[in-house]
């Protein structure tokens, strides 16, 4: 609950940045630019954020027949769930990770270079700990988390050129507060985003501890 509460209180963080941005880099059209972004990006992780970080990935869908299927249909029976979606990855690096936007739409992926290094063990874990995010509902929190901040240092590199063109027909923002706005902007989102994860990540932990039955 109280993670919960902390993680709430930490979006509504990062979009108070991105709508201060949005202010001094337009004024009241900015705000509500910049609020109508957020909106949308918002409703966009919510819908879409499963499917446009599977295709970047270049994810390629597996069924009952495979092995890392097998493994996530023994983890979530016994944590519960209904069965994601698996995916493997064509990249060599160790990485895995779940998305969606909530348990009954869930996927979860694997990169060849996970399966490979990993004994099944070792690699059961992992999946433990992704489908806990999934049970903690992590997953959407954490799109809508990195989208927004995205965003944030987006806006904040525009901040200057905007608000510079404002300063010189006489109505614009101090120069000065929007360099300090597109240096700091940033480094804000960073660490609301890193709070988000850290607070989740020691859940899963625990979480996945549970499901792997370790």
């Amino acid at each position: 609950m109280a993670n919960g509460v902390k993680t709430v209180l930490l979006l509504g963080a990062l979009s108070g940045i991105l709508l201060v941005i949005g202010e001094l880099a337009g004024g009241s059209q900015g705000l509500v630019i910049a609020f109508g972004f957020a909106v949308l990006m918002n409703i966009g992780s919510y819908w879409f954020s499963d499917k446009i970080v599977l295709r970047m990935y270049r994810a390629r869908q597996v069924g009952p027949e495979h092995p890392l299927h097998q493994m996530v249909t023994r983890l979530a029976q016994r944590a519960g769930l209904p069965m994601p979606k698996v995916y493997i990855i064509p990249d060599p690096s160790p990485n895995a990770f779940a998305t969606g936007r909530n348990p009954s739409h869930a996927a979860v992926a694997a990169t060849e270079g996970i399966m490979r290094v990993l004994s099944e063990p070792e690699l059961e874990g992992v999946m433990a700990h992704e489908l806990a995010h999934v049970k903690n509902r992590d997953i959407l929190i954490s799109s809508v988390a990195a989208t927004i901040a995205a965003a944030i240092m987006m806006f904040a590199r525009f901040a200057m050129f905007f608000g510079g063109s404002r300063d010189e027909r006489g109505g614009g923002a101090n120069p000065i507060v929007l360099l300090a706005m597109m240096i700091l902007a940033p480094i804000a989102a960073l660490l609301v985003q890193m709070a988000i994860s850290r607070s989740r990540e020691f859940a899963a932990d625990a979480t996945g501890a549970e499901i792997a039955g370790t």
